[in-house]
């Protein structure tokens, strides 16, 4: 296995998750980011964060978790973006996303483009594509990295905040697509996907946006891998739920750990199932990481 250290970026939302216990650090993006780093290597969280109280506290927050905060673009015009999340009996989220934030006004500046051409892998959602400025700011990030770099998207539906063509844009910018198990129904139906089962339906994504990996998620019952030559599927981990904010997050970052370091399908997958697993049974979407967890997640 490929052990050097890989240059990981999380691109869109940064914000607080408002949970019914207090605020928590959050945005798929930046638990990507953060879980990539946590694993060993660079993560990367290109967002925008509002001149404000809470823009410092995530500043402040996110440097005493050791990540870098420089890329972090300020915006003096809109605040930092907050979600109000509540929690079904289960432990699953329900998002009310607070709109025209700092995320929502991202500009493409040379420290963006310097970091696109060096990044390994790079995941970006729909969610932070909701406005132009931001949409057209990803969408000029992707195409400026290396032909090498994994690009990565995470479906991640949220209310309203997607539409035929912004799936299609960025299905066709992306080389491995992760969604969940009631995503690609909705992208099924927007999209026309063929088949009825979730093999089928990942088998008709992959081929249609010539995809190298499409993953589906299902939360308890764990997830589908699905490439051209092969698929494989985990029952998932059984863990008391505290919340399952940024589990799937948790989940892409080991994800993309092991794809870049060309790891079987079979292991990427349970990798990512216990990762996303840990986090669903820990508060906050950014636990503090636990080393004898991280172990097993990398293989060792």
């Amino acid at each position: 296995m490929n052990d050097r250290s890989f240059a990981i970026v999380g691109i869109g939302e940064l914000l607080f998750d408002l949970l019914p216990g207090g605020k928590q650090l959050g945005g798929a993006p930046a638990n990507f980011a953060y879980h990539a780093a946590a694993l060993g290597d660079r993560g990367l969280i290109l967002s925008r964060v509002g001149s404000d109280a809470l823009g410092e506290e995530i500043i402040s927050t996110l440097a005493l978790r050791g990540l870098e905060t420089n890329h972090l673009q300020i915006d003096a015009a809109h605040p930092t973006g907050t979600v109000q999340v509540k929690l079904d009996v289960n432990g699953q989220p329900d998002f009310t996303i607070i709109e025209n934030t700092a995320w929502d006004n991202f500009e493409w500046t040379e420290d963006w483009e310097a970091l696109a051409r060096v990044a390994d892998a790079v995941c970006f959602g729909t969610l932070a594509q909701r406005t132009l400025p931001s949409r057209q700011t990803i969408q000029k990030f992707l195409p400026t990295t290396r032909s090498e770099c994994v690009k990565i998207f995470d479906v991640n539906l949220r209310q309203s905040y997607y539409s035929e063509e912004l799936l299609v844009q960025s299905l066709r910018s992306a080389d491995v697509v992760k969604l969940n198990d009631q995503e690609i129904q909705v992208v099924k139906n927007i999209l026309a996907l063929s088949g009825s089962s979730e093999e089928e339906l990942a088998r008709d994504l992959l081929n249609k946006f010539a995809l190298d990996l499409v993953c589906v998620t299902r939360g308890a019952r764990g997830s589908l891998f699905v490439t051209a030559k092969q698929q494989t599927e985990h029952p998932g981990f059984p863990v008391a739920v505290a919340d399952a904010v940024g589990a799937g997050d948790a989940f892409t970052a080991a994800l993309a750990h092991h794809y870049l370091r060309g790891s079987p399908l079979e292991l990427m997958s349970e990798a990512a199932n216990l990762l996303g697993s840990w986090v669903a049974s820990q508060v906050g979407a950014m636990p503090p990481k636990d080393p004898e967890v991280i172990l097993r997640v990398r293989g060792e």
